[in-house]
Protein backbone atom coordinates (compact mmCIF):
# COMPACT_ATOMS: atom_id res chain seq x y z
CA UNK A 1 0.00 0.00 0.00
CA UNK A 2 1.52 3.21 -0.91
CA UNK A 3 1.84 6.00 1.91
CA UNK A 4 0.49 9.33 0.83
CA UNK A 5 1.91 10.54 4.06
CA UNK A 6 5.48 10.36 2.77
CA UNK A 7 7.41 13.09 2.36
CA UNK A 8 10.07 12.29 0.08
CA UNK A 9 6.88 10.39 -2.32
CA UNK A 10 4.88 14.01 -2.24
CA UNK A 11 8.53 16.15 -2.92
CA UNK A 12 8.81 13.62 -6.17
CA UNK A 13 5.44 14.13 -6.99
CA UNK A 14 5.74 17.64 -7.42
CA UNK A 15 8.91 17.43 -9.25
CA UNK A 16 7.00 15.54 -11.68
CA UNK A 17 3.58 17.76 -12.00
CA UNK A 18 5.78 21.35 -12.43
CA UNK A 19 7.36 20.04 -16.02
CA UNK A 20 4.42 18.26 -17.06
CA UNK A 21 2.09 21.49 -16.31
CA UNK A 22 5.11 23.52 -18.22
CA UNK A 23 4.96 21.14 -21.24
CA UNK A 24 0.82 21.32 -21.08
CA UNK A 25 1.52 25.18 -21.23
CA UNK A 26 3.86 25.11 -24.34
CA UNK A 27 1.16 22.99 -26.06
CA UNK A 28 -1.22 25.45 -25.55
CA UNK A 29 0.32 28.46 -26.37
CA UNK A 30 1.51 26.49 -29.66
CA UNK A 31 -1.75 25.49 -30.57
CA UNK A 32 -2.96 29.13 -29.87
CA UNK A 33 -0.01 30.67 -32.06
CA UNK A 34 -0.82 28.31 -34.78
CA UNK A 35 -4.57 29.38 -34.30
CA UNK A 36 -3.48 32.72 -34.61
CA UNK A 37 -1.63 32.24 -37.79
CA UNK A 38 -4.18 30.70 -39.61
CA UNK A 39 -7.36 33.22 -38.39
CA UNK A 40 -4.54 36.00 -40.25
CA UNK A 41 -4.79 34.21 -43.40
CA UNK A 42 -7.98 32.63 -43.02
CA UNK A 43 -10.25 34.10 -40.62
CA UNK A 44 -11.68 32.86 -37.39
CA UNK A 45 -14.24 30.66 -39.70
CA UNK A 46 -11.08 28.71 -40.70
CA UNK A 47 -11.24 24.85 -40.55
CA UNK A 48 -10.04 23.27 -37.43
CA UNK A 49 -7.99 20.48 -39.02
CA UNK A 50 -5.77 23.35 -40.67
CA UNK A 51 -5.38 24.52 -37.31
CA UNK A 52 -4.29 20.95 -36.07
CA UNK A 53 -1.69 20.90 -38.79
CA UNK A 54 -0.18 23.93 -38.58
CA UNK A 55 0.48 22.83 -34.64
CA UNK A 56 1.35 19.15 -35.53
CA UNK A 57 -1.20 17.94 -33.67
CA UNK A 58 -4.46 15.83 -34.15
CA UNK A 59 -8.04 17.82 -34.30
CA UNK A 60 -8.74 15.45 -31.07
CA UNK A 61 -6.26 17.32 -29.28
CA UNK A 62 -7.57 20.80 -30.21
CA UNK A 63 -11.19 19.97 -29.41
CA UNK A 64 -9.69 18.78 -26.02
CA UNK A 65 -8.39 21.99 -25.26
CA UNK A 66 -10.89 24.15 -26.57
CA UNK A 67 -14.10 22.00 -26.67
CA UNK A 68 -16.10 25.00 -28.46
CA UNK A 69 -14.62 27.36 -31.79
CA UNK A 70 -15.71 30.33 -28.92
CA UNK A 71 -13.41 28.44 -26.86
CA UNK A 72 -10.73 28.61 -29.08
CA UNK A 73 -11.34 32.04 -30.48
CA UNK A 74 -11.55 33.69 -26.78
CA UNK A 75 -8.39 32.13 -26.02
CA UNK A 76 -6.62 33.49 -29.08
CA UNK A 77 -7.76 36.81 -28.46
CA UNK A 78 -6.36 36.32 -24.87
CA UNK A 79 -3.33 35.25 -25.67
CA UNK A 80 -2.61 37.97 -28.15
CA UNK A 81 -3.74 40.74 -25.44
CA UNK A 82 -1.45 39.56 -23.17
CA UNK A 83 1.61 38.87 -25.74
CA UNK A 84 1.26 42.78 -26.57
CA UNK A 85 0.85 43.73 -22.58
CA UNK A 86 3.87 41.51 -21.61
CA UNK A 87 5.67 43.38 -24.45
CA UNK A 88 5.40 46.80 -22.90
CA UNK A 89 7.93 46.61 -20.09
CA UNK A 90 10.43 44.57 -22.43
CA UNK A 91 10.52 46.95 -24.81
CA UNK A 92 10.90 49.86 -22.42
CA UNK A 93 13.76 48.56 -20.95
CA UNK A 94 15.35 47.46 -24.21
CA UNK A 95 14.91 50.47 -26.33
CA UNK A 96 17.51 52.92 -26.68
CA UNK A 97 14.70 56.09 -25.72
CA UNK A 98 11.57 55.92 -24.35
CA UNK A 99 9.92 56.93 -27.50
CA UNK A 100 10.99 54.58 -29.80
CA UNK A 101 9.65 51.69 -27.21
CA UNK A 102 5.98 53.66 -27.78
CA UNK A 103 6.37 53.37 -31.64
CA UNK A 104 6.72 49.65 -31.20
CA UNK A 105 4.97 48.52 -28.76
CA UNK A 106 2.24 51.00 -31.02
CA UNK A 107 3.33 49.10 -34.00
CA UNK A 108 2.51 45.75 -32.24
CA UNK A 109 -1.04 47.09 -31.10
CA UNK A 110 -1.35 47.71 -34.89
CA UNK A 111 -0.76 43.91 -36.07
CA UNK A 112 -3.28 42.69 -33.71
CA UNK A 113 -5.58 45.32 -34.94
CA UNK A 114 -5.43 44.42 -38.30
CA UNK A 115 -4.79 40.83 -38.32
CA UNK A 116 -7.48 39.51 -36.62
CA UNK A 117 -9.78 38.56 -39.17
CA UNK A 118 -13.42 38.47 -38.49
CA UNK A 119 -12.55 38.83 -34.57
CA UNK A 120 -14.51 41.65 -34.68
CA UNK A 121 -17.92 40.84 -36.24
CA UNK A 122 -16.99 38.03 -33.73
CA UNK A 123 -16.64 40.03 -30.81
CA UNK A 124 -20.45 42.05 -32.06
CA UNK A 125 -22.27 38.81 -31.91
CA UNK A 126 -25.16 37.77 -29.39
CA UNK A 127 -22.67 35.22 -27.86
CA UNK A 128 -22.23 36.15 -24.45
CA UNK A 129 -19.11 34.27 -23.98
CA UNK A 130 -17.82 37.35 -26.08
CA UNK A 131 -18.81 40.24 -24.18
CA UNK A 132 -16.17 40.85 -21.71
CA UNK A 133 -13.58 40.68 -24.07
CA UNK A 134 -13.41 44.57 -24.61
CA UNK A 135 -13.08 45.18 -21.58
CA UNK A 136 -10.51 42.93 -20.83
CA UNK A 137 -8.49 44.57 -24.05
CA UNK A 138 -8.86 47.67 -22.36
CA UNK A 139 -7.92 46.78 -18.87
CA UNK A 140 -4.64 45.31 -19.97
CA UNK A 141 -3.29 47.16 -22.50
CA UNK A 142 -4.27 51.03 -21.70
CA UNK A 143 -2.30 50.85 -18.37
CA UNK A 144 0.87 49.28 -20.88
CA UNK A 145 0.25 52.24 -22.95
CA UNK A 146 -0.15 54.98 -20.69
CA UNK A 147 3.07 53.32 -18.71
CA UNK A 148 4.94 53.59 -21.74
CA UNK A 149 3.52 57.12 -22.84
CA UNK A 150 4.82 58.05 -19.03
CA UNK A 151 8.03 57.32 -19.63
CA UNK A 152 8.33 59.43 -22.59
CA UNK A 153 6.98 62.50 -20.82
CA UNK A 154 9.68 61.68 -18.03
CA UNK A 155 12.20 61.93 -20.53
CA UNK A 156 10.77 65.06 -22.05
CA UNK A 157 10.27 63.31 -25.81
CA UNK A 158 6.73 63.89 -25.81
CA UNK A 159 4.64 66.49 -24.25
CA UNK A 160 2.62 65.39 -20.86
CA UNK A 161 -1.26 65.53 -22.52
CA UNK A 162 -1.52 62.29 -24.33
CA UNK A 163 -3.70 59.76 -23.28
CA UNK A 164 -3.29 56.57 -23.54
CA UNK A 165 -7.64 55.60 -24.05
CA UNK A 166 -7.24 58.60 -26.64
CA UNK A 167 -4.37 57.09 -28.27
CA UNK A 168 -5.23 54.15 -28.63
CA UNK A 169 -8.76 54.81 -29.75
CA UNK A 170 -6.77 57.11 -32.19
CA UNK A 171 -5.04 54.24 -33.76
CA UNK A 172 -7.83 51.95 -33.65
CA UNK A 173 -9.60 54.19 -36.18
CA UNK A 174 -6.78 54.43 -38.25
CA UNK A 175 -6.70 50.67 -38.49
CA UNK A 176 -10.17 50.62 -39.31
CA UNK A 177 -10.55 48.85 -43.17
CA UNK A 178 -6.80 48.32 -43.69
CA UNK A 179 -7.12 44.62 -44.32
CA UNK A 180 -9.84 45.03 -46.97
CA UNK A 181 -8.00 48.10 -48.98
CA UNK A 182 -4.42 47.37 -50.07
CA UNK A 183 -3.55 50.81 -51.26
CA UNK A 184 -4.23 51.72 -47.46
CA UNK A 185 -1.28 51.91 -44.98
CA UNK A 186 -2.40 52.51 -42.04
CA UNK A 187 1.18 51.08 -40.23
CA UNK A 188 2.39 54.20 -41.89
CA UNK A 189 -0.47 56.79 -40.78
CA UNK A 190 0.12 55.70 -37.39
CA UNK A 191 3.95 55.83 -37.51
CA UNK A 192 3.28 59.06 -38.65
CA UNK A 193 1.05 59.53 -36.00
CA UNK A 194 3.60 59.05 -32.91
CA UNK A 195 6.42 60.76 -35.17
CA UNK A 196 4.19 63.96 -34.13
CA UNK A 197 4.06 63.10 -30.60
CA UNK A 198 7.55 63.93 -30.57
CA UNK A 199 8.52 66.99 -29.19
CA UNK A 200 10.60 68.95 -30.97
CA UNK A 201 14.30 69.12 -29.62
Amino acid sequence: MTNVGNGDGDGEAGNTARPKRADARRNRETLLDAAAAVFVTSGVEAPVRDIAARAGVGTGTIYRHFPTRADLIIAVYRHQVEACAEAGPTLLTGSATAHAALGQWIDLFVDFLVTKHGLAAVLHSDNADFEALHAYFLDRLVPVCAELLAAAVAAEEISADVDAYQLMRGVGNLCIGAESDPRYDARRLVALLIAGLRVAQ
